[in-house]
């Protein structure tokens, strides 16, 4: 019999991809919104599946649903969900309906405070070239893949990126404990989420209850490059087995990048230690689902990195521009130093938006200290209009590049920033335009 779904908050960047790849399953699908835009707009459209009508209406929920799929842009109050409570439907948030469509499955979960994309991409790219069939959840449109969701009937392999934010406003557990890892990968530990995690400490408790839930025929893959994630992993107690990875060897001509391994050379497209320790733990997942080192380095040469990650908007023989989704400080500086490891002689110039709750938030600012260091140009942009939105105290512009420091300036005016990028990108820099938004509105074309 056809399953019947409907999802409260469907226009989310997940929510809408696991309504298409359950649509394509075969299942009838249903969703409400109070905001749909672009892609997801187009993508349901395209499936048939956009909702007629923008908001909540409890004639949406009725008896002839198997269940109810709960984004997290939706409130505890919303009426749909009270209605779905009276009739007594099953709702699932996204993270636990992930579970319910794989819980038969070896379940991969790439879990970490950065990194977290790229090396889901790694392998889902891998497995994709060996024409292997899994299930799999990451937070980037890839090449190759239509949806960022996808669920196959007879594979008996699922690869979800982890995040560790919160399931839905019912459930206020991490997601990636959610989704019970057979393999877990940790790629690196640094305070993120204050707004949830008011603590380092009870940030870093949430990886250790991942991990110490890991089975005992499973295993725990992590970076040992990273001091605090080898500290905390000999402190744990877990029962699988642990394999530990690190930066390999490799060195940098022109721009491009040639790595050994077992003593043959490759040519990578991917670039910066982060990503080649990335490309490490994606080795060994890989390991995990059958396939052997050598064939992992033939299908990883080709990889390409994925939309937003230190991807290249423009490029002459003298400059590249590159856009990144970096927004905690270990990702800025991960970028940066990525970028300055490629071009070492070549000047840089970074720019940063700050966007989310913990880089918003002024006793947070001081984390960022020294993370653009290796630029040549700093400057950073944030909105008072994201302030107000978000009911956060007022930032202003002193206050941000001391957080910074080291030369950075800050700037409250999106015209004003781009007005000092024009005045110092003459065409022979590399500019580095890093955030998680969208540098409120400013046009990224130089």
């Amino acid at each position: 019999m056809t399953k019947r779904i409907h999802f409260i908050s469907i226009g989310g960047a997940v929510m809408h991809n696991m309504a298409i790849a359950l649509h394509k399953k075969g299942y009838i699908i249903t969703g409400s919104d109070d905001e749909i835009y672009e892609p997801a707009k187009s993508r349901l459209a395209k499936y048939g599946i956009l909702p007629t009508e923008i908001g909540w209406n409890t004639q949406n929920i009725h008896s002839d649903l198997d269940a109810v799929i709960l984004g997290m842009h939706a409130k505890a109050d919303n009426p749909e969900i009270a209605a779905a409570k009276q009739i007594g439907l099953k709702i699932y948030s996204f993270p636990e309906y992930m579970y319910e469509q794989t819980k038969e499955k070896k379940r991969i979960i790439v879990g970490g405070s950065h990194g977290k994309t790229t090396t889901t991409a790694m392998i889902l790219h891998v497995l994709n070239h060996y024409q292997k069939k899994f299930d799999y959840l990451v937070g980037s449109q890839l090449e190759g893949f239509e949806t960022m969701v996808g669920f196959l009937e007879d594979s008996d392999l699922a690869v979800f990126e982890g995040d560790e934010y919160l399931t839905s406003a019912l459930d206020l557990r991490p997601k990636f404990h959610v989704y019970q890892a057979e393999i877990g990968i940790i790629t690196g530990i640094a305070w993120d989420h204050i707004n949830v995690f008011p603590t380092y400490e009870n940030y870093c408790n949430q990886f250790k209850i991942f991990a110490e839930a890991l089975p005992e025929n499973g295993a725990l893959i992590y970076c040992e490059s990273d001091p605090e994630v080898k500290r905390l992993v000999a402190e744990w107690n877990i029962k699988a087995r642990k394999i530990p990875y690190s930066t390999p060897q490799f060195e940098v001509h022109n721009g491009i990048v040639d790595m050994e391994f077992e003593k043959e050379k490759y040519q990578l497209k991917v670039f910066g230690t982060h990503n080649l320790q990335n490309m490490m733990a994606a080795l060994y997942a890989c390991k995990e689902a059958g396939i052997n080192g050598e064939e992992f380095m033939e299908a990883i040469s080709s990889f390409k990195g994925t939309a937003k990650r230190l991807e290249t908007l423009k490029e002459t023989a003298d400059s590249i521009i590159y856009r990144d989704f970096a927004h905690a400080p270990s990702k800025l500086k991960a970028t940066v130093n990525a970028v300055r490891e490629l071009y070492p002689e070549r000047k840089m110039i970074a720019v940063y938006e700050l966007h989310t709750y913990s880089s918003l938030n002024k006793a947070f600012l001081p984390h960022y200290t020294g993370s653009m260091d290796l630029a040549d140009f700093k400057a950073v942009l944030f909105s008072k209009h994201a302030l107000e939105m978000k009911k956060m105290p007022m930032l202003n512009e002193e206050e941000v590049a001391l957080g910074f420091g080291d030369e950075t300036l800050a700037f409250s005016n999106k015209n004003e920033l781009r007005n000092w990028i024009e005045k110092n990108y003459t065409g022979k820099e590399n500019l580095l335009l890093m955030s998680s938004g969208t540098f409120d509105g400013m046009s990224l074309e130089f």
